[in-house]
C-alpha cells in the first residue's frame, strides 16, 4: 500500500475531521483538526505501518488565527511510505503528546515547547530542552526581537548583538500580511 492509499483510508475513517489533503511532488500531506490529531497519528502507526517519527516541528503564522501549525513527518521503516500530518493550533490550545505512539516524539515535543511555547498534554517530561528552566520567552516565535530580551544570565559567549538585524533572512513582525513578512519579500539595497 502507498501513502496516497493511506490518505484515502484516513479520509474514510475520519471524514470531516480531515479538512484537506495535498499531493506535491509525490509527497502526501494531510491537514486535520487538532481534536483528531492524536487519533490520526495512532491509526497511521497501528494500521498503516508508520513505525518512525522523523520530525515534529511547528510553524508560527504570526498575525493569523490560529497562530501555530504542528507538522509531523512520519515514515515506514523500509522508507517506502512517507506522510506529513498538519494541524492548526491557537495560542490558548494544547496538543496531545505523541510519546505514547512513538517514544522518539519526546525530544521533538520538548523542543517545540521550548522554542515556540506550544504545550503538550500527556508528555512524560515537559520541560525545556535548550533554554534554561524559568526562561520566560519562546525564541522561535516571530515576535521575538532579533536583539533578544534582557536576561539575568551573564554574557559568557559574546558581548555584542548577533549580526542578524536587517539582513535578507529576517522576518518582519507585524507586516500587513504573511507574504509581506517573509524575508524574500524585502528588497536589500
Amino acid at each position: 500500500m502507498s501513502a496516497a492509499a493511506d490518505v484515502i483510508k484516513l479520509r474514510e475513517a475520519f471524514g470531516g475531521k480531515i479538512w484537506e489533503t495535498l499531493e506535491f511532488r509525490g509527497e502526501q500531506t494531510v491537514k486535520v483538526e487538532l481534536v483528531a490529531l492524536h487519533d490520526v497519528l495512532a491509526k497511521c502507526h497501528k494500521d498503516f505501518g508508520y513505525e518512525m517519527i522523523l520530525d515534529i516541528s511547528s510553524v508560527d503564522h504570526f498575525g493569523d488565527e490560529p497562530r501555530f501549525e504542528m507538522v509531523y513527518e512520519i515514515a515506514s521503516l523500509d522508507d517506502s511510505k512517507h506522510l506529513r500530518i498538519k494541524a492548526k493550533v491557537s495560542e490558548d490550545e494544547t496538543v496531545a503528546s505523541a510519546t505514547d505512539i512513538w517514544v522518539g516524539a519526546d525530544w521533538h515535543e520538548r523542543e517545540v515547547w521550548d522554542m515556540m511555547g506550544i504545550p503538550f498534554t500527556g508528555h512524560p517530561n515537559m520541560k525545556r530542552i535548550l533554554m534554561w528552566e524559568g526562561y520566560p520567552y519562546f525564541p522561535l516565535r516571530k515576535d521575538f526581537p532579533l536583539a533578544g530580551r534582557p536576561t539575568d544570565m551573564p554574557d559568557v559567549a559574546f558581548t555584542g548583538v548577533a549580526p542578524l538585524e536587517g539582513g535578507p533572512f529576517v522576518t518582519s513582525a507585524g507586516g500587513e500580511d504573511v507574504q509581506r513578512r517573509e524575508p524574500r519579500a524585502h528588497v536589500v539595497v
